[in-house]
């Protein structure tokens, strides 16, 4: 999930890199349905998701279906995109069972928090969030809307709604975190609750992996159609590899800051093979790149096959589905409403 950063006097909160789960601590997802997921999403995060709820760890995940207006002028095909995300979120193994995962549209008490969270940051801060800028970059809207300003404090909605004491993110998310926290912070001192202050301030907790290269060599991402999902078919995830971007020299080796995009193949092949990426690029050697994007294919496939195996039977199922969302929605909507009622409270807002 991308979260905002604003400019705060406070230092960052230190990342907790990925480890044993603390047992009951509570965390926030997600992602926008924006089209299916991928491999850098798997082992950025997902796989993050997955280890937090086998320890013990309360998961909420936020299908963040409002958001997708952030850049766009209308939310194209929404319920199939929904379904996508909760057809990957599933197939990987988060369990609905032990995980809360809803829609923005499903719990109005959430959306509600935007509003005195607005209050809380300045234009400017939101003008020079990173995020916004990026998103603006890669906007599909011919003009930018509001709703582009006021994403990083809906983000924080998304976080402090459940007050999620943790955070997935990738490395590169880690600064958009902060406006969360200085939110969260600046709620607490405007507002003293009688007891224990209304928000915590959530962590950043970081998947091990590096950040993987789209097959352009660029970051990978849904919206740059660079990605290999997750339901990709064999033959599929075969083409994509096979078009990477690589290099000239037909020796392999693994040097990230000289040979970016075949050391991101290398660490895709790694991270399926659990692997070291040195220890391939050695054994494919003066192969070049036809031999490494076989060994990545191979890898990629092996990995993926149970994950779409699942992920397929699943889909058989839609009533089943249905279930689930709605199963969580509704838990999702009555934590919302009762930090909603704290926040009246703080704020003097009962009537």
């Amino acid at each position: 999930m991308t979260i905002a950063l604003a400019a705060t006097t406070a230092a960052p909160a230190e990342p907790v890199t990925a480890g044993p789960a603390e047992p009951a601590a509570r965390v926030l997802t997600g992602d926008r349905p924006t089209g299916r997921l991928h491999l850098g999403h798997y082992f950025g995060t997902l796989a993050n998701r997955v280890r937090l709820q086998k320890g013990g760890a309360d998961l909420f995940v936020v299908i963040a279906d409002f958001q997708v207006l952030t850049d766009r002028d209308v939310a194209d095909d929404l319920p199939r995109y929904v379904e996508e995300l909760l057809l990957d979120y599933l197939a990987v193994g988060i369990d609905p069972d032990r995980a809360t995962i809803f829609t923005h549209s499903s719990v109005p008490a959430l959306n509600q928090l935007l509003l005195p969270f607005l209050s809380l940051v300045s234009v400017a801060e939101l003008r020079r969030n990173p995020t916004v800028k990026d998103e603006i970059n890669h906007s599909r809207q011919s003009s930018v809307s509001g709703l582009m300003f006021t994403y990083p404090a809906h983000q924080a909605a998304d976080i402090l709604f459940c007050k999620a004491g943790l955070v997935p993110v990738g490395q590169d998310q880690l600064p958009h975190l902060e406006i969360t926290r200085t939110i969260a912070r600046r709620f607490n001192d405007r507002y003293p609750a009688t007891g224990s202050p209304v928000f915590p301030e959530p962590e950043a907790l970081l998947s091990a992996a590096p950040l993987l290269l789209g097959t352009d060599g660029t970051k990978m991402s849904k919206s740059r159609d660079n990605a290999i999902s997750l339901a990709a078919d064999a033959d599929e995830t075969a083409r994509l590899i096979r078009g990477a971007k690589t290099d000239a020299d037909r020796h392999i080796t693994y040097d990230p800051e000289r040979r970016p995009e075949v050391a991101s193949l290398l660490l895709l092949a790694s991270l399926c093979l659990d692997r070291e990426p040195a220890v391939l690029a050695e054994e494919i050697g003066s192969g070049g790149a036809a031999a490494l994007k076989r060994c990545v294919t191979e890898a990629v496939n092996g990995f993926l096959a149970p994950i779409r195996a699942r992920r397929a039977e699943l889909a058989r199922d839609p009533g089943h589905l249905r279930a689930v969302l709605r199963a969580g929605n509704e838990r999702a909507d009555a934590v919302a409403e009762a930090t909603l009622d704290e926040v009246r409270a703080a704020m003097s807002s009962r009537y």
